[in-house]
C-alpha cells in the first residue's frame, strides 16, 4: 500500500463530495442547465479517480513500482486539471467572466493524463517482475 495516494484519494472523495453537493443545492439558482451539466461531469470525472488512486495506493503494495505510483500522480494531476477547469470555468462564467471560458481549452489535457495514468497502471501490472 502506499499511504500517500491513499491519504489523497480519501481527501479528493471527501472534496469530490462537497463540491457536488455544492453544485446541487448552491449553484442551481445560478447556473444554466448547461453549467449544471459541465459541473455534474467534472464531480463525476473526480469521483471516478478518485477510486483510480485508491486502487494505485492497493495496488502499490503487490507492485511496488514506480509506475504505480507515476500512475497515481496521473490521476491527481488529471483531476486537478480536467475537472478544475471546468469548476472555474463554470464558477467564473457565474461570476459573468464570460471572457475566461478559454480555460475549457485545458480540459483534455486533463482527459489526456487520466488516459494515461490508466495505461501507465496496466503496463506496469503486466511488466511487474519481483
Amino acid at each position: 500500500m502506499h499511504k500517500g495516494l491513499l491519504i489523497t484519494a480519501a481527501i479528493m472523495g471527501a472534496l469530490a463530495v462537497l463540491i457536488g453537493a455544492f453544485g446541487a443545492h448552491g449553484l442551481k439558482a445560478y447556473a444554466t442547465p448547461q453549467m449544471l451539466n459541465t459541473y455534474e461531469t467534472a464531480v463525476r470525472y473526480q469521483f471516478y479517480h478518485v477510486f483510480a488512486l485508491a486502487l494505485s495506493g492497493i495496488l502499490y503494495k503487490e507492485y511496488p513500482v514506480k509506475g504505480i505510483l507515476t500512475a497515481g500522480r496521473l490521476f491527481i494531476a488529471g483531476v486537478f486539471i480536467f475537472s478544475g477547469s471546468l469548476y472555474t470555468m463554470i464558477l467564473l462564467g457565474i461570476a459573468g467572466y464570460d471572457q475566461f471560458n478559454w480555460i475549457g481549452a485545458i480540459t483534455p489535457i486533463g482527459g489526456v493524463l487520466f488516459v494515461l495514468g490508466w495505461f501507465i497502471l496496466a503496463f506496469n501490472i503486466k511488466g511487474y517482475k519481483p
